[in-house]
């Protein structure tokens, strides 16, 4: 069986650092890494604007500033297709078709629907497309035949919901559609990069983001307020790492060769923590070093940012033939599961020619 990735992202705001290390950078390597057939990233909008109905213009505002973190982060169009997912209406219809192989109750259990819920305080009024976006996410993946979901640990409630979704379908009509599985990243600091406050998420509104689009300066001024020890308070103290963003964030970023060029007197990122532990190293210092590191690996993504920032319309093209592409694969498998659920009149030349038989035969 051909590998096929399906992955995106709600357009809901620029995307940040933590999406960079929990998917964007594994996106990219798995583009070019060659195990896959295809690659498709999707812009979410559709979904975005299941607790964003009332405000569809920051959604449309969005759509082109992921668009433009998708291609400066090194994902190419040539290589992946990338689409958005409102301009692929057999999604529409698949998700319509999948609502009947789930109950309620389900829906109610899924432990990211509960949170997500809470987490928007819709528990008195909660829009129905919101509640069934588990169903919708199937007829996301099930539409392109994603054998692989990149996805946060958060999410494995939702990949599983889409293969009890794949199984039903299968065993009710006929085994059409495929079964994915879900990539989560191996290091534990790119599971759910901490914002800069330390809080254990990153939050437009809370204003702890470092995102892919933050100038030089920007990124070193959040590195300098970065959340670390609150009981490191001199340099000779003995410092924690627990809970320190500042060593979350270099487990995530720092690779071997970055202590020759910044930071030589330390051979290792663990050389580093043993002396932060045992005291006599400061906070500052750290932090000089991370954003060293930060700012060789986001600089890159600036410049290629800046150069697609030259030529908008072209890059609404990219998105425009992505979804173009997008939909020719979604309508192929809409035309299987037709076939499947026996709702193929007008192409099954056989239930026509038998019922004008039927039909004869009693005249």
């Amino acid at each position: 069986m051909d590998k096929i990735i399906l992955t995106g992202d709600r357009p809901t705001g620029r995307l940040h650092v933590g999406h960079y290390v929990g998917s964007l950078r594994q996106r990219v390597a798995l583009q070019n890494y060659g195990e896959y057939r295809r690659t498709m990233i999707m812009i979410a909008d559709a979904q975005a604007l299941t607790d964003n109905f009332d405000n569809p213009e920051k959604v449309r505002q969005n759509v082109i500033e992921v668009a433009l973190d998708y291609l400066s982060v090194g994902l190419d169009p040539e290589r992946s297709i990338l689409f958005v997912q409102s301009q692929i209406p057999e999604l529409t219809e698949l998700t319509f078709f999948y609502s009947n192989l789930v109950t309620v109750a389900r829906l109610q259990r899924n432990p990211t629907v509960k949170n997500e819920i809470k987490l928007r305080n819709f528990e008195a009024d909660i829009p129905v497309g919101f509640f069934t976006y588990p169903i919708s996410q199937a007829a996301d993946i099930t539409a392109f035949k994603a054998t692989t979901v990149p996805v946060g640990e958060d999410q494995l409630p939702m990949i599983e919901q889409t293969r009890e979704i794949v199984r039903r379908f299968n065993s009710v009509y006929a085994p059409v559609l495929v079964e994915p599985e879900a990539l989560i990243p191996k290091e534990e600091a790119c599971k759910r990069l901490p914002g800069t406050d330390g809080k254990a998420k990153m939050s437009k509104s809370l204003g702890n983001c470092i995102y892919l689009s933050d100038t030089a300066d920007e990124v070193a001024a959040r590195i300098q307020t970065m959340y670390t020890d609150p009981e490191h308070l001199k340099v000779s103290d003995p410092g924690h790492l627990e809970g320190n963003t500042v060593f979350t964030y270099l487990d995530a970023f720092c690779r071997p060769e970055h202590f020759s060029r910044y930071l030589p007197e330390y051979e290792n990122l663990q050389a580093l923590k043993d002396h932060y532990t045992r005291g006599g190293l400061g906070d500052m210092k750290v932090k000089k070093f991370l954003t060293a590191v930060m700012q060789e690996e986001l600089e890159p993504i600036r410049k290629r940012r800046a150069e697609y920032e030259k030529d908008i319309p072209a890059v609404y093209d990219i998105l425009k033939r992505g979804s173009e592409k997008a939909r020719e694969i979604a309508a192929e498998t809409l035309h299987e599961v037709k076939d499947a659920m026996r709702i193929n009149y007008f192409d099954d030349r056989e239930l026509i020619r038998s019922q004008a038989k039927k039909y004869s035969d009693r005249g």
